[in-house]
């Protein structure tokens, strides 16, 4: 395999442990709180994607190999990190020499994986990490035994290792207590995901991982500080030539738990939980150099996790429920803030060009907390967007047809707040929208013909009720012409909306040439920032 491939595969697992670390981390309540199991991880595997590209361009899988297992080792965090360090040494052991890959060389390196893992702990506890490595071993091995090609036998191994997972309650009771399954092997599988992922060319799937015991979305905090327990989590690099690793192993042991000590070569990472860190450093700066030190307490860890998952856990509970809630679509920040103004619970980006889905619309009125919900499209091609969304939601929903942003503002303002049944709003609301004429400035794509006669693509357009009326080379003038085409029926009001690339002092002069050549006229101009249409104006 080339670096680059090397590099590709670890990145996108490493990209999918770190897109849901914090979910891992929630999951964390074995042992002890070791730190946040998903972020050791994470960390860990940044090493490694940053030694493996490194690399130069003709590097081999002996120099590949080399980057992952040091890059693992000297990056390696908390208790879980260390182990997968050396799930990652096994791995590169078990694959070093192989001319091709096939699912026999999975097989191998897997399992070379397993016994480089579980020599490291000196009591391993089934329902772990290690579980779920052993187990995705063993499906590697029955897909060998089948001869099945290595693609299969890939996507066999991530499934075997979310299975694993989910069974991990049950080999682990203080898990089966806490309604979780076991943060690292769940790390281990999302990391195995990314991998076969990225090998197969495709994309990540977002595994379900709940079991009938352990439903990991339902995480409550967990009061389990043992203050009988070791309070600092110890971890660092230790180096020196003759370093008896054996010996060092017996010295933590004695001194503390969750120990382990891993590595070759005058190079070491060493992890304990003690309740005197000073005398473990003083004792490993007497027989090597001591670098990378990082002690946590344990005991404040848990109080913040604890913490975190109680806001979370208040965060989601269920509010209360008002009469009618309004979703809208609209683009750009302005729009978006005068529609919350005027009592638009949730704006879905959207509009011209980006007609969002009916699932974008459906989840959008899922999510506002009212019993009756109305949808604001805001454009005739999201209209039957939104009246599919209504069909398919779970509460009342009506659909008020308006085709612009201008249209809704008057919408908002035009319901009463008192009346609840939705086709009564509906039709209220759109009395109001009917009332306001409402322009748009654009500019032409391609060439065409409209009502204002021939257009050429670049020239500056002016719309009203779908009807191209003004054409133009620049924005203010086709912007003062279409106001004073809106103004002619007598409408007294103008309101003004300025995009993402029409400057305040642009919009300042705007408005002063309107009034000044429709006295009398009130213009009021704020900022949209809609993206394509310089200027959005109503009248009323």
């Amino acid at each position: 395999m080339t670096t680059s491939l090397y590099a590709t595969l670890v990145s996108s697992a490493a990209a999918a442990l770190k897109e849901r670390k914090e979910e891992v981390n929630r999951l964390n309540v074995f042992p002890v709180p070791d730190g946040d199991t998903g972020t050791n991880m994470s960390l860990t595997m940044d090493v490694v994607v940053a030694e493996v590209a490194a690399l130069p361009a003709d590097a081999d899988t002996a120099a590949a190999c080399h980057a992952i297992t040091h890059g693992s080792l000297m990056g390696a965090r908390g208790n879980s990190g260390v182990i997968l360090s050396q799930i990652l040494r096994g791995l590169c052991e078990g694959i070093d020499g192989a001319a091709s890959a096939d699912s026999e060389l999975l097989a191998t390196a897997l399992e070379r994986s397993v016994t480089v893992a579980f020599q490291a702990v000196r009591k391993p506890v089934e329902g772990t990490i290690l579980t779920v490595l052993r187990d995705a071993a063993t499906a590697a091995r029955h897909a060998a035994d089948q001869h099945l090609e290595l693609s299969d036998a890939l996507r066999q191994v991530s499934a075997a290792s979310f299975d694993s997972v989910r069974r991990t309650p049950e080999l682990l009771p203080v898990l089966k207590e806490n309604g979780v399954v076991d943060a690292g092997g769940f790390g281990l599988a999302i990391l195995i995901e990314g991998f076969v992922a990225a090998a197969l060319g495709e994309k990540i799937a977002i595994a379900d991982v709940s079991s009938l015991s352990a439903p990991i979305l339902s995480v409550d905090p967990v009061d389990d500080w043992d203050d009988d327990e070791y309070l600092y989590c110890t971890e660092f690099l230790l180096f020196g030539e003759g370093i008896d690793s054996e010996a060092v192993h017996d010295y933590v042991a004695g001194v503390g738990g969750s120990e382990l000590v891993v590595g070759s070569g005058g190079e070491f990472k060493v992890h304990v939980h003690t309740n005197d860190p000073g005398s473990v450093l003083a004792y490993m700066t007497g027989i090597g150099e001591v670098s990378d030190v990082h002690i946590h307490n344990m005991r404040r860890q848990s109080q913040d996790r604890d913490e975190g998952l109680a806001k979370e856990k208040s965060a989601a509970a269920p509010k209360e429920l008002k009469p009618v809630g309004f979703v809208a679509v609209a683009a750009g920040e302005g729009l978006a803030e005068i529609l919350g103004s005027l009592g638009v619970d949730l704006v879905v980006s959207g509009g011209q060009t980006m007609n969002p889905s009916t699932k974008d619309l459906a989840d959008a009125i899922a999510q506002v907390p009212a019993k009756t919900v109305i949808v604001l499209p805001n454009n005739k091609n999201i209209i039957m967007a939104a009246q599919a969304a209504a069909s398919v939601a779970q509460k009342p929903v009506g659909v008020v047809p308006t085709t612009s942003v201008p249209q809704a503002f008057s919408a908002m303002l035009g319901y009463d707040g008192v009346e609840e049944d939705p086709e009564a709003i509906v039709a209220e609301m759109t009395e109001a929208a009917q009332a306001v004429r409402t322009g748009e400035v654009t500019t032409a794509v391609k060439d065409a013909k409209g009502k204002a006669g021939a257009i050429k693509a670049g020239q500056v357009i002016g719309i009203s009720d779908h009807e191209i009326e003004i054409v133009g080379d620049d924005v203010a003038s086709v912007a003062s012409g279409l106001a004073t085409l809106l103004l002619s029926d007598g409408a007294e009001t103008l309101t003004l909306l300025a995009g993402e690339d029409f400057d305040d002092d642009s919009l300042a002069a705007l408005a002063d040439a309107i009034e000044a050549a429709n006295p009398g006229i009130d213009v009021e101009a704020l900022r949209g920032e809609q993206p394509l249409y310089p200027v959005l104006m109503s009248a009323e």
